[in-house]
């Protein structure tokens, strides 16, 4: 069991987390969502003990509890191999043997006054020992695991630090499912997933005797796994609690904002209501005062009766306004400003693919490939990880020459690519200069400009390397949007971008009116945005109505 009570955090001035709390027991399956910057991976680094809360306290049950933690950006030792990445929990085992037989020595050499502080400890080891062991995975379930994260086709002996920021994402994953803790805790594990990695990692959480907390933005995923949510609201930096998976959350938090707008509304007609009366009743008062003399005692004294009550229906409103029956009006949730505005025209064909082959050193990744896509349309580039998606998208910029045919653009046609990695962004800039190096702006402008991606004062002049995945993602559809372009490129542009911004986003795709081509896994975004779904599968490319057809089709030809 995982219990967090009264959790408080500040960085500076700022509150990220105020009075944090909720219980997870065993086999339970808990969605952490909110928006970019509320505290998440701040709380589930101090759930790990990663970081000291300025209150609260985590307590777990039974205290050897053994706790699994996956970061946003995976934590490795320079020179780590994936061999001995993935076995990091051997090691621990070997160690704690170690540690065993060392206690059972000094056990039998020490005096008898000595004992029970000795007996202590070896029994403390022991335990230690024996659920480590009970927790090791066997052969072909690590090798299950690799398979369905995609890792078989990555040598043991490869150095951590040259593989990609996927394959890392992947690798982390891969070493705490092998690890079988008794607690999860997934800080974006969908990232860098494709769909068939996707659904075998939910069949894997579904299957899980231990607790899950996931923080995640993918709806699709979270529908599919959680039974509860916990909601980190950014207004009161606290938890509420939701039963069910991510579609039951959304019902029910609509359902309450909707009451909440109903209650705020009838107050408000009561206030108004309220604050007529007084206005009235000291006018009454104020009439007979002004319209009689002293010699008129009795219409006087009922004019100060008047008055009096005015006063006091004014006291009690007073009394209203500041009590906690008071409802408060629901916040405006502000969100990511997307408009694509002025695209150029271009021709009816965007892009042409012709008997186009491309990969390494001689070795296609696929071959034969023929499309066109045209202008407006807005197709979702999908396949497993390894098939040459990233490559496809590195030929038609003009980053890789084709093994054979050709990939060329139509005319007047202009490009803006999004990197999987944010790589087109330099890490010694700031939002303010990376704006500025790809559009003619006045100061006020880019400021202005920036705002709508949710950078505001100072923010601008923070060093890109400073800033968070998420921000990032924002700073480089800024960018995009900056450039005028009338040809999305899109490599995983979602990723890290919270539930609130994928709408909008999923928005702009829909009212953009030049053509996009976007390699993207979020299976709820690619229903809500794509008009075409193109498949890398079996060194080629297939084209299918969405996501569904391509379903059907694998069904049928057990592709």
């Amino acid at each position: 069991m995982l219990k967090v009570s009264n959790i408080g955090k500040h960085y500076g001035d700022d509150l990220i987390l105020d009075g944090v709390s909720f219980v997870i027991n065993p086999g339970e399956r808990a969605g952490l969502i909110g928006p970019n910057g509320c505290g998440k991976s701040t709380l589930l680094r101090i759930i790990a003990g990663e970081e000291t809360p300025d209150s609260g306290s985590i307590q777990v049950d039974p205290p050897d509890l053994r706790m699994g933690y996956l970061h946003q950006g995976l934590a490795y030792t320079e020179g780590d191999t994936v061999s001995n990445f993935l076995t990091a929990s051997e090691r621990r085992l070997l160690e704690v043997e170690a540690e065993v037989v060392q206690l059972a020595e000094a056990l039998s050499l020490a005096p008898e006054v000595e004992q029970t502080a000795f007996l202590e400890a070896y029994g403390q080891a022991l335990t230690k020992l024996e659920r480590l062991a009970l927790a090791q995975t066997p052969e072909h379930e690590v090798a299950a695991v690799l398979a369905g994260l995609g890792l078989t086709d990555v040598a043991l002996d490869t150095p951590v630090a040259i593989l990609s920021g996927g394959q890392k994402t992947r690798l982390g994953l891969a070493q705490l499912l092998i690890d079988r803790p008794d607690v999860i805790l997934l800080d974006e594990p969908t990232n860098h997933l494709d769909i068939e990695a996707l659904e075998w990692l939910e069949h894997w959480i579904q299957g899980y005797r231990g607790a899950v907390l996931i923080v995640s933005h993918d709806r699709t995923f979270l529908d599919n796994t959680v039974t509860r949510i916990l909601d980190l609201e950014q207004e009161t930096h606290t938890v509420v609690d939701y039963t069910g998976n991510y579609s039951d959350y959304i019902d029910a938090w609509e359902q309450k904002r909707e009451n909440q707008w109903a209650q705020w509304k009838d107050q408000q007609e009561e206030i108004r209501r309220l604050r007529g009366d007084v206005q009235r009743t000291k006018m009454q008062a104020l009439s007979v005062e002004l319209t009689t003399t002293s010699g008129q005692p009795t219409v006087r004294r009922y004019a100060k009766k008047v008055a009096k009550k005015a006063k006091s229906r004014e006291r009690r409103l007073e009394r209203y306004m500041e009590s906690d029956e008071r409802v408060e009006k629901p916040a405006l949730t502000w969100q990511m400003k997307l408009e694509f505005v002025e695209t150029p025209e271009s021709g009816q064909d965007v892009l042409i693919l012709e008997d186009l082959a491309a990969g390494y050193d001689g070795i296609p990744l696929f071959r034969d490939v023929n499309a066109v896509l045209g202008a407006g349309e807005r197709v979702a580039l999908v396949g497993p990880n390894g098939t040459g998606k990233t490559t496809l998208l590195r030929v038609i910029l003009g980053q890789l020459a084709p093994l054979a045919g050709c990939a060329r653009l139509g005319a007047n046609v202009k490009v803006g690519y999004y990197a999987q990695e944010q790589e087109t962004l330099d890490p010694e800039s700031t939002p303010f200069d990376s704006l500025r190096a790809v559009a003619a702006m006045s100061e006020t402008d880019v400021r202005s400009f920036l705002h709508y991606f949710l950078f505001s004062g100072d923010d601008v002049f923070v060093p890109v390397g400073a800033l968070s995945y998420g921000e990032r993602a924002r700073l480089a559809l800024a960018r995009l949007v900056a450039t005028g372009c009338n040809f999305l490129v899109l490599d995983e542009p979602i990723n890290h971008l919270d539930i609130p911004s994928r709408t909008r986003f999923e928005q702009a795709m829909t009212a953009f009116e030049g053509a996009v081509l976007a390699v993207v896994h979020d299976r709820y975004f690619i229903r809500q945005f794509a008009t075409r779904v193109w498949a890398l599968e079996g060194r080629g490319l297939r084209s299918y109505i969405d996501l569904e057809d391509l379903r059907r089709m694998h069904v049928a030809t057990g592709f």
